[in-house]
């Protein structure tokens, strides 16, 4: 009742927010298509700002998740999760005279409910992936970005320090598609318990290295902190709970064939923080036959790779066009649930004359759980004396996901974009004894 409550005061009062802001721009500005922003520019004193060097950002992300056919639970329903978010990116040359100095504050609030958690999902292995990306790390309101970034030696050598999250700087990915497998961060997804995504921020630092105009090396060291995850610790800026500290380095190539734009990225890291064995006990035998201790190794890594090239114009415009993007990770087979994953996308901008602006998409993912993972289990069934998949008491064996999406972006305004969404789920959670699900999503995407 209490987040249900802390929900409806934000949700009042951004309301309110919202139309004092209204009420303070010409009517002809306030919600204008042709505007970037829903307030419009506040009778010019938007734009004022942010020639100032003060540029202040609202938006809101709302998604619905509803299963049409299959998954653990065919009792069909709908749910509804979003998020707000406040904040100001500073340009501090213009404001204070700091040369080739900027910096930001980021707050978020996310509320809602998830149709993966008991519907598509088995509730006792969940799915690997989400039908709404956008739901997740608690009803609550989080710092999420509070930090200064400054250029030297002619913009060669860039600096970001304060509190962020990995998927800012390092493999960091768009989020044009609803379900989590093709939106931001991957390995953010998939490394367990290390590296911690948007809207989870964590002091950190990051240096970036300019090569040449294309390419660029960077490497950063970000706070492991599992306590940053708690309901009540979205402000928390102590290194109480520091577990240790995730090392990320990446190697950046953006070409442009044709002048069209692509970006390729290959990164490693490495969680300086205890992990534990996901099969092995103390003594190298199968913890879940002997009932010891999981052994405990003194790191964990993995690496990635992405590539984002858009491969057409559209009648010479290349605003307009096909892309192509691929995403893969390989995680430590010693200390993480999940070992690899892989998925590929096709975007078209702009399909039609009459709508320029839309964008349809199209992707396919797999996520694969880790073999020892899965003999774990089958070990704590036969310890357990259960093999009925139905016995309340089974551990589910997990093995594949595979997630599947097709979307339609409707530009409806510069600041409103709607995409309906079918997904696909094959072995949700990775465990064959769950029905192939079918989703129907809808995503709203708006900037205030």
């Amino acid at each position: 009742m209490k987040k249900n409550n802390n929900a409806q005061r934000i949700g009042q009062l951004s309301a309110i927010a919202a139309m004092m802001l209204a009420g303070s721009v010409h009517a002809a500005d306030a919600f204008s298509s042709d505007s970037e922003w829903m307030t419009g520019d506040w009778g010019g004193e938007r734009t004022k700002l942010i020639e100032q060097g003060i540029d202040i950002k609202m938006d809101y992300v709302g998604e619905v998740g509803g299963n049409l056919h299959g998954g653990y639970n065919d009792d069909k329903t709908a749910r509804y999760a979003d998020q707000f978010g406040l904040g100001v990116a500073l340009d501090l040359q213009k404001l204070w005279g700091w040369d080739n100095t900027q910096a930001k504050i980021q707050f978020t609030n996310r509320n809602g409910y998830n149709i993966s958690n008991d519907r598509v999902g088995d509730p006792r292995a969940g799915t690997l992936s989400s039908s709404q990306e956008v739901y997740g790390r608690g009803h609550m309101v989080r710092l999420t970005q509070l930090w200064i970034k400054h250029q030297f030696f002619d913009n060669k050598l860039d600096i970001k320090a304060g509190y962020f999250g990995e998927g800012e700087d390092f493999n960091t990915f768009p989020c044009e598609f609803q379900n989590l497998a093709f939106c931001g961060s991957q390995v953010g997804n998939w490394a367990t318990n290390i590296w911690y995504n948007w809207p989870v921020s964590q002091a950190a630092i990051r240096v970036k290295y300019n090569i040449n105009d294309e390419l660029y090396a960077q490497i950063g060291a970000y706070n492991q902190n599992p306590s940053q995850l708690e309901h009540g610790n979205g402000f928390k800026l102590s290194g109480s709970g520091t577990k240790g500290t995730v090392l990320p380095v990446e190697l950046v190539w953006s070409p442009n064939p044709n002048s069209l734009p692509g970006e390729y990225r290959v990164g490693y890291y490495k969680s300086t923080a205890d992990a534990n064995d996901v099969r092995e006990d103390v003594n190298g035998f199968d913890a879940a036959t002997t009932g010891d201790a999981y052994r405990t190794h003194s790191s964990k890594h993995g690496y990635w790779f992405v590539a984002q090239q858009q491969l057409t114009s559209h009648n010479g415009d290349k605003s307009r066009g096909l892309s192509i993007a691929a995403n893969a990770t390989f995680h430590d087979k010693d200390t993480n649930f999940i070992d690899n994953y892989q998925s590929v996308m096709f975007v078209y901008k702009g399909p039609f004359d009459a709508r320029p602006k839309d964008d349809v998409g199209i992707g396919a993912a797999r996520i694969h759980v880790n073999n020892d993972v899965k003999k774990n289990a089958e070990l704590l069934n036969v310890t357990n004396g259960v093999s009925n998949y139905d016995d309340a008491t089974f551990s589910p064996i997990r093995e594949t996901e595979y997630n599947y999406e097709i979307n339609y972006g409707f530009h409806v305004t510069n600041w409103l974009t709607v995409r309906p969404n079918l997904q696909y789920i094959t072995h949700p959670g990775g465990v064959d004894e769950v029905d192939n699900a079918l989703v129907a999503g809808l995503k709203i995407q708006s900037t205030f």
